[in-house]
């Protein structure tokens, strides 16, 4: 039992309002309608990417090169007029030339702060699996804490700050795999796949009508970042019934071989299931879902949509299910077939 029981006009007042909800899906219908300008097809990208903005989250995304990762941050960026740096990864990539450094300056003989590209809203990290693993670490208290430590002082990055960081699936050679604790720090992990001949056609016309092969910045309409900071408290207020917070919570123990219809010969597949953050990630995914449907409340399918984007980077499978070619969107496709919907 809480010390410091709240009352019902804390409750009250911790409730979404309408006027609330309608100045956020307008919000988000501004978002979507930017990104559909800008890319074509990749809906399931593009609501990972607002999801994951409301959230409070970063994103990592796989897919080979050529299928707008790149364009998709940028839109981001731009449709919610916030800063935006592009990092390439390679590895001789050093911590500093993300984060900065001290230097000395001569005429006033003393050491200056000068912090790096991470100094953004959103920050693109192209193939961060390029960069060594020393440089990759260099994120975590980043993303994590939203903050930088330079020489000992502790410097505040912009809010929102997002990490967007891309992976080639591809060409392995001289790639650096990032560690099971880098991985988590992702809220999502989004696979982009190559676009039906439709979208393909119709990225040809947008090319060829815009003149230019690159990104195009100009947008009818953009939000601004206090607009985002209104979402993110908006999606805080949106409601998680106990049932709700159950299935999360049911569908994340079934991947470690527990939970109410535990699988058989799981471990044989999986060597290590999600952790509670994954449970975290459900839920607060599941409000910003909610929001941007427009809802007051989270319903199982608002969990279930984003469930392998949260899922598919914090399962492990062992090498014997790897050998079979097994994946773990399989594993999760398998979990929530098992798991009851309240």
């Amino acid at each position: 039992m809480s010390l410091f029981p709240s009352s019902p006009a804390a409750e009250d007042k911790a409730a979404l309002t309408s006027k609330e909800v309608d100045r956020a899906t307008g919000a988000v219908k501004i978002l979507r309608e930017g990104f559909s300008s800008q890319v074509v097809g990749q809906l399931d990208l593009r609501e990972t990417l607002i999801a994951a903005l409301i959230a409070g989250g970063h994103v990592l995304i796989e897919s080979v090169p050529g299928l707008a990762k790149t364009t998709a941050a940028q839109t981001l960026a731009q449709a919610v007029s916030g800063t935006f740096k592009r990092i390439q990864c390679t590895p001789d990539l050093m911590p500093s030339d993300l984060v900065g450094s001290q230097i000395f300056d001569f005429q006033t003989q003393c050491l200056i702060t000068q912090i790096g590209p991470i100094n953004a809203n959103f920050v693109l990290l192209d193939e961060i699996n390029r960069s060594s693993a020393k440089t990759q670490s260099a994120m975590l208290e980043a993303m994590a804490e939203g903050a930088v430590t330079i020489g000992g002082e502790r410097i505040d990055l912009p809010d929102p700050f997002m990490v967007i960081a891309t992976q080639n699936p591809i060409e392995e050679e001289g790639t650096y795999n990032l560690p099971e604790a880098q991985m988590d720090r992702f809220l999502m992990k989004a696979v982009m796949s190559y676009p039906s001949e439709e979208e393909e056609q119709n990225i040809l016309n947008l090319v060829i009508s815009r003149g230019k092969d690159r990104f195009d910045p100009h947008f009818a309409q953009k939000i601004d970042i206090t607009d985002v900071r209104f979402l993110r408290s908006a999606a805080k207020k949106v409601h998680v019934s106990p049932q709700v917070i159950k299935y999360a919570v049911d569908l994340v123990e079934t991947t470690r071989g527990e939970g109410s219809k535990p699988i058989r010969g799981l471990h044989q597949i999986v060597r290590l299931g999600a952790s509670p953050r994954a449970s975290i990630a459900l839920i607060r995914v599941g409000q910003a879902s909610a929001l941007m449907q427009g809802h007051e409340y989270v319903v199982p399918e608002d969990i279930k949509y984003f469930a392998a984007n949260i899922l598919r980077h914090r399962i492990l499978l062992t090498f014997e299910a790897l050998a079979d070619g097994l994946t773990t969107d399989e594993v999760i496709a398998k979990v929530l077939e098992v798991v009851p919907v309240p």
